[in-house]
């Protein structure tokens, strides 16, 4: 089973994160990113690619898709939280996308406000 990032873990793998666009959920047990498309195809494009990657990775992120729109939420479920999995695939997902979406900014808090927090 996968663990959950201890306090120095966190701080040194979500470091670089924030600035490609990721977010942490409200809860704290989560990374978010919402990403905006040019329209319907580029979106679905991007989840389809993503969809290759995650299976590879056996590690699959929560997603919502409205039009040009793709919300991605990663968790470790097993450890009830976030695990090295979810890094990996943000940085996987990060590279996938390029400069083909804009980035939506204003959802969750600063990612690295979880790098001072201490997990239960």
């Amino acid at each position: 089973m996968t663990s959950k990032l201890d306090p120095e873990e966190r701080k040194a793998l979500l470091r670089g994160l924030e600035d490609t666009g990721w977010r942490a959920a409200e809860s704290g047990d989560a990374l978010i990113k919402r990403l905006k498309f040019k329209d319907f195809s580029a979106a679905w494009g991007f989840m389809s690619q993503a969809a290759l990657c995650a299976e590879k990775m056996d590690h699959h992120p929560d997603w919502r898709n409205v039009y040009n729109t793709v919300e991605v939420t990663l968790t470790t479920h097993d450890c009830g939280g976030i695990s090295v999995l979810d890094i990996e695939l943000a940085r996987a997902l990060d590279a996938l996308v390029d400069d083909q979406g804009e980035v939506d900014r204003d959802i969750g808090r600063p990612i690295m406000r979880l790098a001072d927090e201490v997990p239960e």
